[in-house]
């Protein structure tokens, strides 16, 4: 009988520990999912199962505990914390979106060509509702414009990319897709920095109703995720407030802020169509920096020379040129004999928005189109 006590003493032992390692794992393990517990083994004293022994929690709902945490640690109220966490639901459908996006697990690397892309995004429909919002929201635009030197077409271009003018803002509640991206872990420090964003909005007074928008977590007309939306929504209309949900001037105006913030030089335009020959040496001009932020796509651009260098290579405008001294970077985005861009320092600013050769290049010429260029 002593012998059964000991190891019926020793069998809750081992359940207790294990409880309190996975607890402390939920706490402090930022680099993958919470593995799922192994049931411990158990000694039993008789055939009746032995009970009121807690058992930790596993998966998405051990993870919470660690949301708790860092949601403390940013300052959130107990109040939010305690509406929101115990509640949420992993959202595996936004782990699906997520994981197929380029780059992403088991996705390939193979980049298609521009043209189809040009001719999805820069396309009649596109053409012509911008011009109806270009030409409706323009006399609050132009001050926006004149505010944050940033072209209203390029603003309107943007506005149309992301949301089909307002029209598609995304369903998906961005707290929950947030705290499910953080768990999957791909890419846990961005969104679980996402998700305490997301709690300071509520606790800023903004419903959890209005904070819908991608999988990825953007929101609002201008597809900002929730620590941009806190650093740099903006009020166009001179209301007193900055409201990007439901205020399309208010949501250009905060495109227009994110562009500034981001490095927009006023009167510079994003680029230029140009003509290449076919004896350029590209070697000569091969971008030999290497960058951290988005790699593949910086890869493509060549090394920065000012236009008159462009020139005395034989680098050609279709049209509109750019002053002798401006530096741009040459990108051919279907290969060599097809229309080049020599891009400048506000086309990475529209990088920095979507970082994405195809899509910057397509807000710079559905600007072009909008404005008749």
């Amino acid at each position: 009988m002593k012998r059964v006590g000991i190891l019926l003493l020793r069998s809750v032992l081992a359940v207790v520990g294990s409880s309190i390692g996975m607890t402390a794992s939920a706490q402090v393990d930022p680099l993958a999912p919470l593995p799922e517990a192994r049931a411990p083994v158990l000694v039993p004293v008789s055939q009746a199962p032995v009970t009121g022994v807690p058992q930790a929690a596993t998966g998405f709902e051990g993870y919470k505990q660690r949301l708790t945490y860092i949601a403390r640690s940013g300052g959130i109220s107990e109040a939010t914390i305690a509406s929101v966490i115990p509640y949420l639901q992993l959202n595996s459908r936004a782990i699906r979106l997520d994981r197929g996006q380029p780059g992403a697990v088991g996705n390939t690397s193979y980049t298609p060509p521009f043209a189809p892309y040009r001719r999805d995004h820069v396309n009649a429909d596109l053409i012509r509702r911008g011009q109806d919002r270009y030409r409706d929201l323009w006399p609050w635009l132009s001050r926006v414009e004149q505010r944050s030197g940033v072209p209203a077409s390029i603003m309107i271009a943007i506005y149309g990319h992301e949301t089909s003018y307002g029209a598609v803002t995304g369903g998906f509640d961005i707290i929950e897709a947030l705290a499910s991206l953080a768990y999957e872990g791909r890419r846990r420090p961005l969104f679980e920095s996402e998700f305490v964003s997301g709690l300071k909005l509520l606790d800023m007074g903004i419903p959890r109703w209005r904070l819908k928008g991608s999988y990825a977590g953007a929101t609002g007309y201008p597809q900002f995720m929730p620590s941009t939306v806190i650093r740099l929504r903006a009020d166009g209309d001179g209301d007193g407030r900055a409201e990007i949900w439901s205020n399309q001037v208010d949501g250009l105006a905060s495109i227009g802020n994110y562009l500034k913030d981001a490095g927009w030089r006023a009167g510079i335009p994003w680029g230029i169509p140009v003509s290449v020959p076919a004896v350029l040496d590209r070697n000569s001009i091969r971008n030999t920096v290497a960058t951290t932020e988005c790699p593949r796509v910086y890869a493509r651009h060549s090394r920065p020379l000012t236009m008159a260098q462009w020139r005395a290579l034989g680098v050609r405008p279709y049209g509109q040129s750019l002053p002798d001294s401006e530096t741009a970077f040459l990108l051919e985005p279907d290969g060599q004999g097809q229309t080049a861009y020599l891009l400048t320092g506000n086309y990475k600013a529209i990088l920095k928005y979507n970082c994405s050769n195809f899509y910057a290049l397509s807000v710079g010429l559905l600007a072009n189109a909008i404005v008749g260029r």
